[in-house]
C-alpha cells in the first residue's frame, strides 16, 4: 500500500480526494500559477482603485463647482486682448516626421536594457545576441528606407 505523498511522487497526480488545505503533497506548477496570477490581482485592484479616485474627483468637481455661464465667459479668450488674424497657425509635417522617428528609435532602446541584463546571464549569450542582431537589423533596414526616401534631409 503506497502513501498518498508517494502517490504523487510516482504517478506525478493529485489524488482527488485531496482537499484544500492538505499540505502533504507538493502543488507545484499550480503554485507557481496561482501566484503568477495573484501579483496581477493586485496591479487590478490598485487600477481599479486609482481609476475610482480620479473618476471621483471629476465627479466630487462637477457637482461641487458653481456653474453660472455668461455670454462673456463663454468667449475666446487670448491673453486679455482680442483676438487678432485666423486661428491657424502653419507648420511644416516635416518635424513631426522627425518627432515620430525619435520616438520609435527611443522606444527601441528601451528594448535594448533588458537584453543587456539577459545577455550578461550565463547560457544565454549567443542566442540574446542572435536575437538582438535580428532586431536591429530590422530598426537599421527602417532607418534605411527612411533616408532612401528622403525623409531624413532637411531640404
Amino acid at each position: 500500500m503506497t502513501s498518498r505523498a508517494s502517490d504523487v511522487e510516482v504517478h506525478g497526480h493529485i489524488p482527488p480526494d485531496a482537499v484544500a488545505g492538505d499540505t502533504w503533497y507538493d502543488a507545484g506548477e499550480e503554485d507557481l500559477v496561482h501566484n503568477y496570477f495573484d501579483t496581477y490581482v493586485v496591479v487590478v485592484v490598485l487600477l481599479i482603485v486609482g481609476a475610482g479616485i480620479v473618476v471621483g474627483g471629476l465627479a466630487a468637481n462637477r457637482m461641487l463647482r458653481p456653474h453660472r455661464p455668461t455670454a462673456e465667459k463663454l468667449t475666446t479668450y487670448e491673453c486679455g486682448v482680442d483676438p487678432v488674424g485666423e486661428g491657424w497657425a502653419h507648420s511644416y509635417v516635416r518635424y513631426y516626421v522627425f518627432a515620430y522617428l525619435y520616438v520609435v528609435f527611443a522606444v527601441d532602446a528601451v528594448f535594448l536594457f533588458p537584453w543587456a541584463t539577459v545577455f550578461s546571464a550565463p547560457g544565454y549569450g549567443a542566442t540574446t545576441l542572435g536575437e538582438m542582431f535580428v532586431f536591429l537589423a530590422f530598426l537599421a533596414a527602417g532607418l534605411a528606407y527612411a533616408g532612401k526616401k528622403g525623409v531624413l534631409s532637411w531640404v
